[in-house]
């Protein structure tokens, strides 16, 4: 989500006139786009500002403007300005249609005396010059998402913004706001304009995408629709919530041709006691009810999950309940994580009572499952032929490309730059955890 809120600033900067930069050194305007989902991504942020104002008053110069955009500035909002005082902007998740004009009207005033500034930047009582702030609200935001740069076979659109969830380790509905879905017809005009533009797979994205518009029957509708717009040849999303994973939802695997067997899908935990301390509306039977339908309707169905590990309270019985769902479920990628307070959520006033040697056991034991069951998946591919869609070369040698089955498992084969936005029948020769590589058999 954070690439392609990144994607909509830069393209708003091309719409002024702007080119974009491969160099920083060389930039006239730098943005940093943020997330807060932990603790570790703000520290990043902050060396990553630090340094680039740090280079800029070396330099003696008085470009390039630099500002900070994103969730870590909706959380922060003044303190980051207090932390960097030298930088120009701080502008919050739900302005960044703001930053590319922001950035160029405190551009045009250090180019130039006699540019009226519009209140950008403001004087302490000092009299010195301080950042422009704005962490405020604009209630139409989410329609103003929909900038994009030159379309590869690959493409994104934002559904919605926000999240109307209340776990109580996630900061996101504080720095995202409160869920707000676009328009359909809007989305369906951006999904046909991205087609014309070259693109052939659609990602959809929202904070919790399948709670999508009005009423719970929006989403499906939403892909029944999209799948009808000519040339589009694959559909994903993400990230559902289990709570509003419907049959509706589950019976569209097999039934729209475009739509991927691919689910990411987060458990968090496999104990009723924490799932209901996390304040997440369903129990681990419900969970694992959900994906035993969608391996009825799609057998090769691939199903990733996130977990948190060492949560308040989590004992070696609920631990293990979660190994257990975890084998159960047979996921074969996951995002795991070790449980740390975030100032701002409701867990944060828990204790963190469970030891960090402790965290990091259980880490390792999902970690060792992952890898088994993912190599497991992996290999079950190999001596097969897969359908592929060549989406850039890879980063191992010359002209050796990767691309995407239906269920996202990565694979490199050789191929040629002409190839790219093409589907492929790939026959798949070797598998490892991490690297599946193939060979083309038949170019579409």
């Amino acid at each position: 989500m954070n690439e392609r809120d990144s994607e909509n600033i830069a393209a708003n900067f091309v719409d002024l006139g702007w080119e974009l930069s491969k160099d920083e050194n060389e930039a006239d305007a730098i943005v940093i786009n943020t997330c807060s989902v932990r603790e570790q991504a703000e520290t990043k942020a902050i060396g990553k500002l630090s340094h680039i104002l740090s280079a800029r008053k070396s330099s003696g110069k008085a470009l390039p403007v630099i500002g900070v955009t994103g969730c870590m500035a909706q959380n922060l909002g003044e303190e980051i300005v207090r932390r960097l005082p030298d930088i120009d902007f701080v502008i919050g998740s739900r302005k960044t249609h703001m930053v590319a004009e922001t950035a160029a009207k405190i551009y045009a005033r250090i180019l130039s005396e006699e540019t009226p500034l519009s209140g950008l930047q403001r004087s302490s009582p000092a009299g010195e010059k301080r950042a422009f702030v704005d962490v405020s609200d604009d209630e139409s935001s989410h329609l103003l998402i929909n900038r994009h740069l030159k379309s590869g076979p690959c493409a994104s659109i934002s559904i919605m913004q926000g999240c109307g969830m209340k776990c109580s380790y996630c900061i996101v509905p504080k720095t995202r706001g409160q869920q707000r879905s676009r328009p359909e017809a809007d989305i369906l005009a951006e999904a046909r304009a991205l087609i014309s533009a070259g693109a052939k797979e659609i990602l959809l994205l929202g904070q919790v995408v399948n709670a999508y518009g009005e009423n719970i029957e929006a989403f499906p509708k939403l892909l029944e629709d999209l799948s009808g717009i000519e040339g589009l040849l694959r559909l994903r999303f993400t990230s559902p919530h289990p709570v509003f994973f419907t049959d509706r939802l589950v019976n569209l695997y097999g039934t729209l041709p475009q739509l991927c067997e691919y689910v990411h899908l987060p458990l968090q935990s496999g104990s009723d006691k924490i799932l209901k301390e996390m304040r997440r509306p369903y129990r681990a039977e419900k969970f694992l009810e959900i994906v035993e339908k969608l391996r009825a309707r799609a057998p090769q169905i691939s199903i990733s999950t996130d977990i948190i590990v060492g949560y308040p309270g989590e004992s070696d019985e609920d631990f293990e309940k979660t190994l257990e769902m975890f084998k159960k479920c047979a996921f074969d990628m996951a995002f795991i994580f070790k449980y740390s307070p975030r100032a701002g959520t409701k867990s944060a006033e828990i204790p963190d009572d469970v030891p960090s040697d402790v965290k990091e056991q259980r880490n390792q034991i999902l970690l060792k499952e992952l890898a088994r069951t993912s190599l497991e998946y992996n290999q079950r591919l190999v001596g097969k032929s897969e359908e592929v869609l060549i989406e850039s070369p890879a980063r191992r040698g010359e002209n050796i490309f990767m691309g995407r089955t239906r269920t996202h498992r990565k694979v490199v084969f050789p191929a040629s730059a002409n190839d790219i936005g093409r589907l492929a029948d790939v026959d798949i020769k070797s598998a490892t955890v991490t690297t599946i590589e193939g060979e083309i058999c038949r170019l579409r």
